[in-house]
């Protein structure tokens, strides 16, 4: 969502229903599995699902900084072959 002034703009979308663009009510921005973002909402007229595709990938969330293990080490017995 991006604001403008003091009003939200919500995205449009096309709903397959009512075969028309509209705006995209009740939007809430998701991340999908390739992630990708994008909207899913509700058609204002026929309340069907509506889902927008937003440009580029999700920001991957920072990595906790490599720390080392420490998990007891077991010593193997020797090999007698």
């Amino acid at each position: 969502m991006k604001r403008r002034g003091r009003q939200f703009f919500m995205p449009e979308g096309y709903c397959v229903k009512c075969k028309a663009k509209k705006e995209i009510v009740d939007g809430v921005e998701e991340t999908m599995k390739n992630g990708r973002k994008a909207i899913k909402g509700k058609c204002p007229t026929c309340g069907t699902v509506m889902f927008k595709i937003l440009g580029g990938k999700a920001a991957a969330a920072p990595a906790a900084p490599a720390t080392p293990a420490a998990a007891p080490q077991t010593a193997k017995p020797p090999s007698t072959t």
